[in-house]
């Protein structure tokens, strides 16, 4: 019965402690009213109705009313709870992800293409109340998805970028400029991008520093990070016959002083993902660097249930009343 029901006034509840005394009350002052005659037998008398026996029963129904009214007066109501949700600080982010040839090196598992679209997905889908926009870059950089809220669209964008798509080399400062691009008219009070890439600046017509002087005029943060392991890496050094590539251990080359300039130049920060792990801390690590305030409004409905109390009251008082003036009259 009380199931999904709160009371608003609780504290009348405290008064059910009446009911007990009430009933010691009655037992022993009836025991007082009640006359008692000794006889040695009652053989001659007719038998006698069964309605005495039943008076207690209009004292009873007294408590119980009174017991209805104690729950009426404590408030039964359900509630009904509804949430709306206000992003108060909207963050725009970009990522732009290096899709070169040496993407394909195998010192992040699968390779590091493959890990870092996992990594990037699981990133998205932890940004709920964001808008995102993907940039690809090689030799040369395209838009591959304009921000958006639809993270459906991102994350089928994302799953859709492979080596092959634009000519191969390194432009960081193309993938910088087409991201800054892209943010450049948005009215979200924080703009970043996720700039990643595993090589050094060798294509393209704009200089990196000058995509990142553009960044700071827009008021673009850009965090920066070098992908693969120290050393030597698995990675594509020809093409065999079939069109396929040819893997051969090759020494990883990450301008660092240049990503780190970039970062610094624009308030962000960069990074180093050695592995795949890493690649996952640095992603968790923006996330928790880059908060959206999201403001929550609960809205409560109440829905009073005292009146079926109140009903109840009164009908066991309307009968106690009409059987104490008809079938007990005589009784009492």
């Amino acid at each position: 019965m009380f199931e999904n029901i709160s009371f608003a006034n609780p504290q009348f509840f405290w008064l059910l402690l009446l009911l007990p005394v009430a009933m010691l009350w009655y037992f022993f002052k009836r025991k007082e009213q009640t006359a008692s005659l000794k006889m040695s037998s009652i053989k001659g008398f007719p038998k006698g109705s069964i309605l005495p026996k039943l008076k207690p029963a209009l004292f009873v129904m007294r408590l119980l009313a009174l017991a209805a009214i104690i729950v009426a007066m404590a408030r039964p109501q359900t509630e009904d709870i509804s949430t709306r949700t206000k992003t108060t600080k909207g963050i725009d982010i970009v990522m732009a992800i290096d899709v070169s040839s040496s993407m394909l090196a195998k010192d992040l598992k699968p390779y590091r293409l493959a890990a870092l679209k996992k990594v990037a997905a699981d990133f998205i889908n932890e940004r709920p109340n964001d808008r995102i926009g993907l940039v690809a870059y090689a030799g040369e950089s395209y838009t591959k998805t304009p921000i958006t809220s639809d993270k459906s669209i991102v994350l089928r964008a994302l799953d859709e970028i492979t080596y092959g798509q634009l000519n191969d080399g390194t432009a960081i400062g193309m993938g910088l400029a087409t991201s800054v691009n892209r943010l450049k008219e948005s009215k979200a009070l924080s703009k970043v991008i996720i700039l990643l890439t595993d090589g050094v600046n060798n294509s393209g017509f704009i200089e990196p520093q000058t995509a990142a002087d553009l960044a700071v005029e827009f008021g673009i943060k850009t965090y920066t990070i070098g992908l693969g392991t120290n050393g030597n890496a698995m990675s594509p050094i020809a093409y065999n016959a079939d069109g396929s590539f040819r893997y051969g251990m090759r020494e990883v080359e990450i301008d660092e002083s240049l990503l780190k300039s970039i970062a610094e130049t624009t308030g962000g920060q960069y990074f180093r993902a050695t592995d795949n792990k890493k690649l996952e801390a640095i992603y968790e690590e923006i996330n928790k660097l880059e908060k959206t305030e999201v403001e929550e409004f609960k809205y409560y409905k109440y829905e009073e249930k005292f009146r079926p109390w109140v009903y109840l009251a009164g009908v066991l008082l309307l009968l106690e009343w009409l059987a104490r003036n008809t079938l007990f009259r005589s009784f009492i």
